[in-house]
C-alpha cells in the first residue's frame, strides 16, 4: 500500500467545508466532491485496518476488501461501511438522467463516515 498524501482527518475536513458552501462551487459539485472526499477517507480507513491485519490485502479492489472486512471487524461495522461505502460510490458518479446527491444526503454520510472512521481506527 502506498503511503497516502492526504490523511483521512484533511479529507473529513474538505467534505465539511465542502457542505458548509465555502467554496464557489455549484450545489451539485459541492455534493458530489464533499461524496467522493468522503469515500476515500473511507477507503483509506479500510486499507489501515486490512494492512494491518493481512501486509498487502489492502492492494486489492474494494469490492473484495468490504467481503474481507467482515473477517476482521464487527459484523455490524463491516455491513454498515459496506452500505455507506455504496451509497457514496452512487453520489461521486455523474448521471444525466439521475438529480445529484442532496445536501441533507450527504450530511448523513458525513456523520456515518465519521462514526465508522473512529470504530475502524480504534
Amino acid at each position: 500500500m502506498s503511503t497516502p498524501t492526504t490523511s483521512v482527518e484533511e479529507l473529513l475536513l474538505t467534505a465539511d467545508q465542502l457542505l458548509a458552501a465555502r467554496t464557489g462551487a455549484t450545489a451539485a459539485g459541492r455534493h458530489r466532491g464533499a461524496s467522493l472526499a468522503l469515500r476515500t477517507a473511507l477507503e483509506l480507513s479500510i486499507d489501515r485496518v486490512l494492512d494491518a491485519a493481512v501486509p498487502g490485502l489492502a492492494d486489492t479492489t474494494m469490492r473484495a476488501k468490504m467481503l474481507c472486512l467482515h473477517c476482521y471487524t464487527a459484523a455490524e461495522t463491516a455491513r454498515r461501511t459496506n452500505a455507506v461505502w455504496s451509497h457514496l460510490c452512487l453520489g461521486c458518479h455523474y448521471h444525466q438522467y439521475e438529480i445529484g446527491p442532496t445536501h441533507d444526503q450527504v450530511r448523513v454520510w458525513r456523520t456515518e463516515v465519521g462514526e465508522l472512521v473512529g470504530t475502524l481506527t480504534i
